[in-house]
């Protein structure tokens, strides 16, 4: 027995709300151009992953607002059910999702009243079409000339640009010349996730992107917990590094003295050996004269694979509390005498 309206609308409700609670991802598709046939063909696609619903936006509202009670995030769906649209939900991956999408677009003639999505370019060369159509080009200002007995267009002629409207006389031209310079297809307008909404340009984002965005919040969150003095996990790692540095200054100024701190008071009583750090650490800013640059690169190369193969000497500070070394600090022979500097600046 056939169901009644009644029970077909209550049915559909019933669907639109099941598929809200069973997939976390929603895609708002435009479906302008786009034939039943090539929309069947973009279910097949989908089947395996996604449910595809399409309907009158009257109802979808009505069954999104009958569910807001339970769900109240989905108000935010409201304001894009405009136009010819339709639902894609799936709890898969966005990006294979847009990409499938994609891949459904076909070529499509040209309409009149219909706006271009790129520019149109007739090419130039033999068009077939007989002499008497001439007055049709010469009403485009299309430059032709007779060839062989057909149309011949001397140039590449731009007949449309992106956004213009397309008239009739396009149109006729088009279909003549069996051009379709456009693709229709399902276009992604907006992406409803977990009570979010947001553009489809945000697939585009990369990890990369993301990880550096995340590396710059870190240290703004560090910067200011640092100016107002209040620790945050962010901070406390310079807050252990300045407080070292001002432990290691007292300690070198003072009769004060910690385990840490000892070796570098010895090579402060021993100028000597802090001079001889430099000399042996020391990088010659320039080679000799009458060196050529060739030579210059080779000592240079083997210095830095001698360089690679000498173990370097580091001092090495373990910060013990309650037997457990909490902060690591490693700093290299060569770079003492700066790190006095840096030390003694306090």
């Amino acid at each position: 027995m056939p169901q009644s309206r009644a029970d077909r609308k209550a049915s559909y409700f019933d669907r639109i709300i099941t598929y809200f609670e069973k997939f976390d991802k929603v895609l708002v598709i435009g479906v302008d151009n786009v034939g039943s046939n090539q929309l069947q063909k973009l279910r097949q696609s989908l089947r395996k992953d996604c449910e595809v619903l399409m309907g009158k936006n009257t109802m979808i509202r009505k069954a999104l607002r009958g569910h807001l009670s339970k769900n109240p995030a989905l108000e935010k769906l409201l304001p894009h059910l405009v136009g010819n649209v339709g639902f894609i939900f799936t709890s898969g991956d966005l990006k294979q999702i847009r990409e499938k999408i994609a891949e459904n677009r076909v070529p499509a003639a040209a309409k009149a009243g219909t706006f271009a999505q790129c520019d149109v370019v007739i090419p130039a060369g033999p068009t077939g079409m007989e002499p008497t159509m001439t007055s049709f080009f010469q009403a485009l200002n299309i430059p032709t000339k007779i060839n062989k007995g057909q149309i011949e267009i001397q140039s590449d002629v731009t007949l449309l640009k992106e956004g213009q409207r397309v008239g009739n006389s396009e149109q006729t031209l088009l279909q003549k010349l069996n051009i379709k310079p456009f693709k229709y297809g399902a276009v992604i307008q907006v992406i409803y996730e977990n009570g979010v909404i947001y553009e489809p340009k945000v697939l585009d984002i990369g990890e990369e992107e993301i990880s550096q965005v995340t590396k710059e919040g870190i240290h703004n969150i560090a910067a200011v917990s640092l100016a107002i003095g209040y620790p945050t996990q962010a901070s406390i790692p310079y807050t252990i590094i300045s407080s070292l540095k001002n432990l290691f200054a007292v300690s070198l100024v003072s009769e004060y003295t910690m385990p840490q701190a000892v070796q570098l008071k010895d090579l402060l009583d021993n100028p000597e050996a802090l001079a001889q750090m430099v000399v042996v650490n020391a990088v010659p800013n320039a080679s000799a004269g009458g060196v050529s640059r060739t030579e210059e690169k080779q000592e240079q190369a083997q210095q830095q694979q001698e360089e690679e193969e000498e173990e370097e000497e580091v001092l090495v500070w373990d910060f013990l509390i309650e037997n457990k070394a909490i902060f690591h600090f490693r700093i290299r022979i060569g770079d003492l005498p700066y790190f006095f500097t840096y030390l003694l600046r306090v």
